[in-house]
């Protein structure tokens, strides 16, 4: 029987399992190793003061439905959609709706923008030497590209907000092929950036129905569901401290320094963070760590009050830009937006706190987060919110990736370099994009990766 270790215990690494189990069957034991205590990793539902709420990522873009495909696949039954209601940014200490019709709050037409940029934003004029936007194969960040077309003020009121609101950076820091990918491929063939928003927009497939979803029972629910059809031996609270290939396949030295465990498996999964994954790569492949291990994160913290009363706008919430001073950077309504989560006679509130390179604001214990974000978003509202019935704060350090240009480039040269290790795989945020959908496909791309050095070897 074959072993595979896969290390990391997140989406990835349990879509890595379901996925080697469903193709191998029987004739595969999956060790599934990491050093928290339990399997989920950015999926956590928790409870605060009797209502359920996410902790972690609260939702799952079904523009890809393999993560419905997923939840299906385990038992659970069709995703739970949130409300039809606006969300909101704030501009000028006002709360505006967030403009329709824009690409990741890049417009096609900034002169159709109502209220969130200045009435002087005009399309760029015509390129003086046509060309492409962006030369072919040379990736850029988003705010380079936006800044020099349509000026500051559509990035720092729009761009900056909804990108922040998935990686906590900066459009100044992101990579276009990365966080855009429609657009830098419309970029590489059109001269204006008015044009290559309309290519696409126009190339992306629209979603036939709600653009998120969320497992009814919490997204713990469906990487528990996940881990029981994958039928893995769970070993957990468990770090693996070191990887080496063997004549035969892997060794991983695994528990604590003063009592170290070796394990044997025939092929591996990394699914873990760039910097650990860098750690163990270090020994065989110093190359591939060192592609790996540049890419940098960001730290968050999740605050979620209970309040009492029906004290929170007819909303699903609103985006904040770094430039209006708030800590908080953005909020959910969350029995606004997902009725199912909806407690009587009480409003729950998420909040988001942490950019990149900004991190003092996280230095702050529990409580005094708790009343930062709690007086945030009374400025926001303008009106004084009442005290809690409970709360809590959870930390995601360094829980977001940041990728700055030359990601891909930099990925595919680390994947290149394990060519002489077919039964190592990569898998995770760290390499193919954040978002649950992103995360399930990289864990089964793995799968795939080793599945076919295994039927061979047994």
């Amino acid at each position: 029987m074959a072993h595979v270790a896969i290390v990391g215990a997140g989406i990835s690494g349990l879509s890595a399992a379901l996925r080697l189990r469903r193709r191998l069957g029987a004739g595969v034991r999956i060790t599934l190793l990491d050093q928290s205590g339990r399997v989920g990793g950015k999926l956590a539902t928790g409870e605060v003061a009797g209502a359920r709420v996410e902790q972690g990522a609260e939702s799952i873009l079904l523009r890809d439905p393999v993560v419905a495909e997923l939840a299906a696949e385990v038992g659970l039954g069709p995703l739970v959609h949130p409300a039809p209601l606006a969300a909101g940014i704030v501009v000028g200490g006002r709360t505006v709706p967030v403009p329709r019709g824009t690409l990741m709050g890049i417009p096609a037409d900034p002169a159709a923008l109502d209220g969130t940029a200045p009435a002087y934003a005009l399309p760029e004029p015509a390129p003086v030497t046509p060309g492409p936007l962006v030369a072919p194969a040379a990736d850029i960040a988003v705010g380079a590209l936006v800044r020099s077309r349509y000026g500051d003020e559509i990035v720092d009121r729009l761009v900056d907000p909804l990108l922040g609101g998935v990686y906590a950076g900066r459009a100044d820091d992101l990579s276009l092929a990365v966080t855009l990918p429609a657009l830098y491929e419309a970029a590489q063939h059109e001269s204006t950036l008015s044009g290559a928003v309309r290519a696409a927009q126009r190339d992306t497939p629209a979603v036939g129905g709600p653009a998120f979803g969320v497992v009814a029972g919490g997204l713990s629910a469906l990487a528990e569901a996940v881990a029981a059809a994958a039928d893995v031996t769970p070993r957990l609270d468990l770090p693996v401290r070191e990887l080496a290939p063997t004549p035969d396949g892997w060794r991983l030295t695994v528990g604590s320094t003063r009592d170290p465990e070796p394990l044997d498996a025939d092929a591996v999964v990394l699914a873990v963070p760039a910097r650990p994954a860098a750690r163990l790569l270090t020994g065989f492949a110093p190359a591939v760590a060192a592609e790996v291990g540049v890419l940098d994160y960001a730290s968050i913290a999740l605050v979620t009050l209970v309040l009492p009363g029906d004290v929170l706008p007819e909303a699903s919430g609103f985006l904040v830009p770094a430039t209006e001073g708030y800590a908080i950077k953005a909020a959910t309504f969350v029995g606004r937006k997902w009725p199912h989560l909806a407690v009587p006679g009480r409003s729950l509130v998420r909040l988001s706190l942490g950019r990149y390179g900004e991190t003092r604001v996280l230095q702050r214990d529990d409580d005094e987060l708790v009343a930062l974000a709690r007086a945030d978003l009374s400025a926001v509202l303008g009106e004084r919110l009442p005290t809690p019935v409970g709360s809590t704060v959870r930390r995601w350090g360094g829980g977001l990736p940041q990728y700055g240009p030359g990601h891909l480039d930099r990925i595919a040269r680390a994947r290149a370099g394990l060519a002489e290790h077919p039964t190592l795989a990569l898998a995770g945020a760290a390499y193919d994009g954040v978002g649950v959908p992103a995360c399930v496909r990289s864990g089964y791309a793995a799968a795939d990766t080793i599945t076919g050095e295994l039927h061979d070897a047994h």
